[in-house]
């Protein structure tokens, strides 16, 4: 039976994103207190699998997540899986919004509905929790009045709390994106995303252009590029790159290797598949593609005359 660590406590949103998949569910799954412990467990071998989020759609990137994948692990991504977030103000039965004094969730969420508290709680104490079922299962725990907790709906009804306000995100169809950790490369579907991160060698003009333009000229679409502190020198950065296909192309393979060769020193994060709306189907439409395409070039190469013709 596998098994598959996630930042805990149950009731999260990385546990309902892993309730998704439909394989992982099957296994052990294994709650644990933050982002590094997951990585920890699957790299000491108490669990296969790991699940973290890595991005949201209104707070952008999980600064931690890329932080431990970049400097600290040498997991790779497995793949990804996207999940419509939505938050709620909840709080012990018989408290009301007008009680409010102070708010437990993790920071990212105090981002995503920053808007709203500036409306209807104005100068509340916001205190930070590793997790926003974290934070449910403290408020749930409390003797204290006046405390609520900003967390999913699953996590409220899990530690007996009611909702004050629900949908409290400032903005309409929020995403958060997870990140199945692991070891190996999953087999490339046609419909996939690879992850790297690469360290300048020096800080000049235009070495960022050099970069980009290895992926330009083999018209290598992006989907993502993010500066982070290397956490050497105030000013020195590295860059997260996220780009369409596998490692198992020739032109991926053949730009990476110009990179590295060329340009920057490259971590490879992971070759895996892309997740949200139409996936399966864009898989197997170019799975269907590649069928056929390589039908024609092996018709072709059957009408290669030997020497002796």
């Amino acid at each position: 039976m596998i098994r598959v660590a996630y930042l805990g406590p149950e009731g999260t949103f990385t546990e309902e994103a892993l309730r998704t998949q439909a394989d992982l569910v099957a296994g052990e799954t294994i709650p644990v207190r933050s982002v590094p412990e997951v990585f920890s467990t699957v790299e000491r071998g108490d669990a296969e699998l790991g699940l973290v989020p890595i991005e949201n759609a209104i707070e952008g990137a999980v600064a931690l997540t890329l932080d431990v994948l970049a400097f600290e692990s040498e997991l790779l991504i497995q793949r990804e899986v996207d999940l419509p977030i939505s938050l709620n103000l909840c709080a012990r039965p018989g408290t009301t919004l007008r009680d409010v004094r102070s708010i437990l969730t993790m920071p990212m969420a105090v981002g995503q509905c920053r808007e709203w508290l500036e409306r209807k709680l104005p100068g509340v104490e916001v205190r930070a929790a590793n997790s926003t079922a974290e934070a449910a299962q403290e408020v749930s725990r409390s003797r204290k009045t006046g405390i609520a907790a900003i967390a999913n709906a699953g996590a409220a009804k899990k530690y007996g709390l009611k909702n004050l306000a629900t949908a409290i995100e400032d903005h309409d169809r929020n995403q958060t994106r997870f990140v199945l950790l692991g070891r190996g490369v999953p087999a490339p579907t046609g419909h996939d995303r690879t992850s790297i991160v690469c360290f300048q060698r020096s800080d000049r003009p235009g070495s960022l252009l050099a970069m980009l333009q290895e992926f330009a000229a083999r018209t290598i679409n992006l989907t993502k590029v993010e500066s982070r502190p290397t956490k050497h020198t105030l000013g020195d950065y590295c860059f997260f790159i996220d780009f369409e296909g596998h490692v198992s192309d020739p032109l991926v393979a053949d730009c990476l290797r110009t990179l590295a060769a060329k340009q920057a020193k490259v971590k490879f994060l992971g070759s895996y598949p892309v997740a949200g709306s139409g996936a399966v189907a864009r898989r197997s439409a170019a799975g269907k593609s590649w069928r056929d395409a390589n039908s024609w070039v092996n018709a072709l190469q059957a009408q290669v005359r030997s020497e002796d013709e």
